[in-house]
């Protein structure tokens, strides 16, 4: 199982507990630090999704903006 997958479950661990009966202080800490990790693992996925994105016109024409196709020439993507 991918660390990802570990932490988004872990965290509907804590919100069912939550929900049913609540959550310790360490509880509630190490939600906060799991809501942070995958807030900074979905982001950095979407991020990587938008560097390697081509926008092609109704003719078929790479009309990709110049900023997004030089971080992808520095990422090797193009």
């Amino acid at each position: 199982m991918a660390e990802s997958d570990q932490v988004r479950q872990r965290i509907n661990e804590l919100y069912k507990k939550k929900q049913e009966s609540g959550l310790t202080e360490a509880e509630e800490a190490e939600r906060k630090e799991l809501h942070k990790k995958f807030i900074a693992n979905f982001r950095a996925g979407f991020k990587q999704q938008l560097d390697s994105l081509v926008i092609v016109d109704k003719k078929g024409k790479d009309v990709t903006p110049e900023k997004a196709k030089q971080i992808q020439k520095e990422k090797g993507l193009r």
